[in-house]
């Protein structure tokens, strides 16, 4: 297996909520390493420009207004094949179809408000997690 990096998004509804300790207990229970982590409020401006992949779509400024409305938590985590190992520990977009025991399935309130942001690819984790870190922040 090889060893990856991927960012991980705990989203404004979560943190409202005080959810940040039990989801990266699920992270870590999956043997995923939290290897840089901060706690930030975005601008609109600034999520916009994250989603900028999503700018044409229709959700696209609600999204930005939302991952805007409280603090994110942004972090690395790190592991045998973190991506998809993330993902797995998210559960799917939809927490109705999310499987139990995922994060989506236990904390997500909606479609949009569902917790947590996971990269979907090696290159869009490399440039998702220079959006937030420099590498002197990330420590393993």
């Amino acid at each position: 297996m090889a060893t990856e990096r991927t960012l991980s998004i705990i989203k404004p509804d979560a943190t409202k909520r005080n959810l940040t300790g039990k989801i990266n207990a699920k992270f870590e229970e999956a043997g995923l390493r939290i290897v840089a982590q901060k706690r930030i409020q975005l601008s609109k401006a600034q999520a916009g420009a994250f989603y900028a992949v999503h700018k044409e779509r229709p959700f696209y400024d609600e999204l930005c207004e939302f991952m805007a409305s409280a603090p994110v938590v942004v972090q690395v985590l790190e592991g045998d094949n973190a991506i998809a190992k993330n993902r797995e520990v998210m559960g799917a977009t939809n927490p109705a179809d999310a499987d139990a025991g995922t994060i989506r399935a236990e904390f997500a309130e909606s479609v949009g408000e569902n917790s947590v942001h996971g990269s979907d690819a090696p290159d869009t984790a490399k440039e998702e997690i220079s959006f937030f870190f420099s590498g002197l922040e990330i420590v393993g």
